[in-house]
């Protein structure tokens, strides 16, 4: 039997070229608030943890107009997006802090940050 209330839909379109290289990301929720259209973006990392292997499966795409600049941005905040989500879903303070030490650090390495 299923404790399922109601269901929610995320959507990604990808537009290739001709070398099946992304140059389009397109995304849609049906529970964004901002949107009831599809959002463009540059860049996606999306994993998935499959419940029988257990094992993670892992999808990263980025735009051939994606720069550099963007991507230590990127990853920067998704770095540390994770490091909170670990110690939300862990409560692990000591290594959420040490992750959150590595995100200072790569952010000050790539420059999204200025070294205090």
């Amino acid at each position: 039997m299923s404790n399922i209330k109601r269901t929610s839909d995320i959507n990604i379109k990808v537009g290739l070229d001709e070398q099946n290289v992304p140059i389009r990301l397109d995304w849609q929720s049906t529970d964004n608030p901002n949107s009831d259209a599809p959002q463009e973006c540059k860049a996606m990392l999306l994993s998935l943890f499959d419940k029988e292997n257990l094992d993670t499966l892992k999808i990263d795409l980025w735009t051939k107009e994606m720069q550099v600049i963007e991507m230590d941005r990127f990853f920067y905040q998704t770095l540390r997006g994770m490091a909170d989500t670990y110690f939300r879903a862990t409560q692990n303070k000591a290594l959420a802090t040490e992750m959150q030490k590595f995100v200072q650090y790569f952010g000050e390495k790539t420059e999204v940050l200025t070294k205090e």
